[in-house]
C-alpha cells in the first residue's frame, strides 16, 4: 500500500469522524445519537465477522461469543473491581485475544459446517455461564446497577456527548484497522486461503496459523463491539451471548454484501432501521424480517451494497472496453 493511499484513507476516516460528530449538531436527536452508538456496536460486531466469513471462508455461528465476552469482561472489570475505562477496554481486548487464541486452535481445525457447529458450541457454553454464574454476572437478569463511568484524559462517558463521540471514535477507528487488514498482504493471502486451501498450503504458507490469526483478529474486534454495547445500555445481559446475536450478524452480512468490505455496516444500518420501524408498525416483526430476509436471499444474494458495487464496476468495465 503506498503512502499515498494511506494518507488518503487517514483522510476519509478524519473526514467520516468529522460528520458523525457534527450529526447530532444538525439533527438534534437523542434518538439518532443512539442510533449511531448501537450501529458502532453492531457493525464493530458484523465487520468482524465478515474477516471470517467474507474474507477467509469461515462460516462462525458463534462469534457473539466474543460480543458477550467483550461486554460482560468490560461491565464486570467496572462493576466489580473499579477498574479504569482504559485500563478495562486493554484488558478485555486481552481477554477477547485470549478466548479468540485458545477457541480457535480448537475451531480451525475443523472443516465447514463441523467449524461452524463448533464455534457455536462455544458460544453457548458462554451463554451457560452466564446463567449459571449467578453471584458474578447477574444470571438471566444480567448485571444490575449500571455500570461506573469515571472520567479519564478529560473524558466524561457519563455525559452522553461524549459517549457518542468516544463511541464513533472506536467505530471510525477499528474499521481503519480492519480496511487496512484486509488491503495487506495478510489480507491478500487470507482471499487466497478462501479461494483454494491447498494451493495456498503447496506455497508453503501455514494455513491454520494464518487462519488462527483472522480468528484473533474477528475476536478482538467483535469483543470491542461488545465494549461499546455494555457502554451504551450502562450494563452487559445474557442475550448478548446468545445464539440469534451472531444470526443477526450473519444476517447483516447478507444484507450489505458479504464481498464489500463496507457491507457489514450497510447491513448493520438496514436490520436495525428494520427493528426500530418494523416493531413500530406491527407485532409481527419476525415474519415481516423472515420475509425481507428471504427477499435478499433470493433476489439480492450479493447484498445491496454489493449489487450497487458490482454495477458501478461492470459500467467503468464497459467505458473502458468502449470504442472512443
Amino acid at each position: 500500500m503506498s503512502k499515498g493511499s494511506t494518507a488518503r484513507d487517514i483522510g476519509l476516516a478524519i473526514a467520516a469522524l468529522v460528520i458523525l460528530a457534527l450529526l447530532p449538531h444538525i439533527f438534534p436527536s437523542k434518538a439518532l445519537s443512539d442510533f449511531v452508538i448501537r450501529l458502532s456496536a453492531f457493525a464493530l460486531f458484523a465487520t468482524s465477522l465478515n474477516l471470517l466469513v467474507g474474507y477467509t471462508g469461515l462460516v462462525s455461528f458463534g462469534h457473539g461469543l466474543f460480543f458477550g465476552l467483550g461486554a460482560y469482561s468490560f461491565a464486570l472489570m467496572m462493576q466489580k473491581l473499579g477498574t479504569s475505562i482504559p485500563a478495562a477496554f486493554g484488558l478485555t481486548i486481552l481477554v477477547s485475544a485470549g478466548v479468540a487464541l485458545v477457541v480457535g486452535a480448537i475451531c480451525i481445525r475443523l472443516k465447514e459446517i463441523y467449524f461452524s457447529f463448533l464455534t457455536l458450541a462455544f458460544q453457548m457454553l458462554l451463554h451457560s455461564i452466564i446463567i449459571a454464574w449467578t453471584p458474578v454476572t447477574g444470571g438471566d437478569q444480567g448485571l444490575t446497577g449500571g455500570i461506573p463511568r469515571p472520567p479519564f484524559l478529560g473524558i466524561d462517558l457519563a455525559q452522553p456527548s461524549h459517549l457518542y463521540l468516544f463511541c464513533c471514535t472506536l467505530l471510525v477507528v477499528s474499521l481503519y484497522i480492519m480496511w487496512h487488514l484486509v488491503r495487506s498482504p495478510f489480507g491478500y493471502t487470507l482471499r487466497m486461503i478462501r479461494d483454494n486451501p491447498h494451493r495456498v498450503s503447496f506455497l508453503g504458507i501455514k494455513v491454520w496459523r494464518m487462519r488462527l490469526a483472522v480468528f484473533v483478529v474477528a475476536g478482538i474486534f467483535g469483543g470491542v463491539g461488545g465494549v461499546v454495547m455494555s457502554l451504551f445500555v450502562s450494563s452487559a445481559y445474557p442475550d448478548f451471548a446468545y445464539w440469534t446475536i451472531s444470526g443477526e450478524a450473519v444476517f447483516m452480512i447478507m444484507m450489505g454484501g458479504i464481498g464489500v468490505f463496507f457491507g457489514p455496516l450497510f447491513g448493520a444500518v438496514i436490520l436495525l432501521l428494520l427493528n426500530d420501524f418494523v416493531t413500530k408498525i406491527t407485532e409481527h416483526y419476525g415474519l415481516v424480517l423472515g420475509i425481507i430476509i428471504l427477499a435478499f436471499a433470493l433476489g439480492l444474494r450479493k447484498g445491496l451494497l454489493g449489487v450497487i458495487t458490482e454495477y458501478f464496476r461492470e459500467r467503468r468495465a464497459a467505458r473502458a472496453g468502449a470504442p472512443s
